[in-house]
């Protein structure tokens, strides 16, 4: 079983309109770590949830959402907090931009002492990212989980930088040298490394990563693929797919899906099985993540493929 963690929310998109006088919205559920989890259980594996949940009409939609998708609901705080909504407009080709409305939001308002003090055996992985790992004091709550959980499960991580809810930049920074340590996979965009560490090469950065802990670090590079590194020193690199892209929202967590199922899938969901992927094995991963991300981008929203739109067969 898989435990993403953190961001649960709603993208609000602005339909066209002449009228000045008036917004149309188009709302659906969203959200990086919880993206991932659906990514997962549309590619077949058990995947849930850990986050507190409004009662209000849109955290009643988020648990709607996640029981047609088989996202399990047992790891839910529920709270009277209202949810948070983010405003996506997006541009010419098709990458978004955020304006959030976060302030006291449910999924920022995870305490310590709300993390279960044990999880159910079956749980293999746990992921997290983005703003939920920044502000506090969701951000304390889960860098807890992860320190309680890293000798036991497999961490997966990816800071998905969001400047508009956490501008101080030092932050993130501080949150991603805490965090990677403990992390088996570590996966960021190059437009989050760029913000992160301007002026330095993305093979340096990963390079670091890996020596601080994680046991391997993947970059993505949108339509240019993505490189990786692992601790046992070897280095990948794919190109990206030729689409025509709707937009690219949720691409980067169909990848961390992708990859997070893969792994599992090629029984390599732990720090030793990744210390021994060669060039090939890691290689064939980052094709498929590159592939079910494409996908995702050929659509309007965060609508990550099933394992038939990739070819493949029902898990056993």
């Amino acid at each position: 079983m898989f435990l993403s963690c953190g961001d649960a929310l709603f993208d609000l998109f602005a339909e066209p309109d002449a009228d000045v006088a008036k917004i149309a919205l188009s709302g659906r559920v969203g959200g990086s770590p919880l993206n991932v989890a659906l990514g997962l259980a549309r590619l077949g594996h058990p995947a849930g949830f850990f986050t507190k949940v409004s009662s209000d009409l849109f955290g009643m939609r988020i648990r709607g959402f996640m029981a047609r998708e088989g996202i399990d609901q047992g790891f839910l705080i529920p709270t009277d907090r209202n949810t948070t909504l983010a405003m996506v407009s997006l541009g010419a080709d098709g990458s978004p931009a955020y304006t959030f409305y976060i302030e006291g939001t449910a999924d920022r308002s995870i305490e310590v002492a709300e993390v279960p003090a044990t999880f159910p055996e079956d749980l293999e992985a746990i992921h997290l990212a983005s703003y939920s790992t920044v502000t506090e004091p969701t951000a304390s709550a889960l860098a807890h989980l992860v320190r309680q959980e890293s000798a036991r499960r497999f961490i997966s991580y990816d800071p998905n930088v969001r400047a508009s809810i956490e501008p101080d930049l030092d932050t993130w920074r501080q949150k991603v040298a805490e965090l990677v340590p403990f992390a088996a996979l570590v996966k960021a965009s190059e437009e989050d490394i760029d913000l992160l560490y301007p002026g330095r090469t993305l093979n340096a950065v990963i390079d670091d990563w890996v020596a601080a802990g994680a046991e391997m670090a993947v970059v993505t590079r949108g339509e240019r693929g993505a490189i990786a590194v692992t601790g046992a020193g070897v280095h990948a690199s794919v190109d990206g797919r030729q689409i025509i892209v709707a937009d690219t929202v949720g691409a980067g967590d169909t990848f961390q899906a992708a990859l997070l199922a893969g792994l599992k899938e090629r029984g390599q969901l732990s720090r030793a099985a990744l210390r021994a992927a060669d060039q090939a094995d890691i290689e064939d991963l980052l094709h498929f993540a590159v592939r079910a991300a494409a996908i995702t981008c050929s659509r309007r929203g965060a609508d990550l493929p099933r394992r038939a739109d990739l070819g493949r067969p029902p898990l056993a």
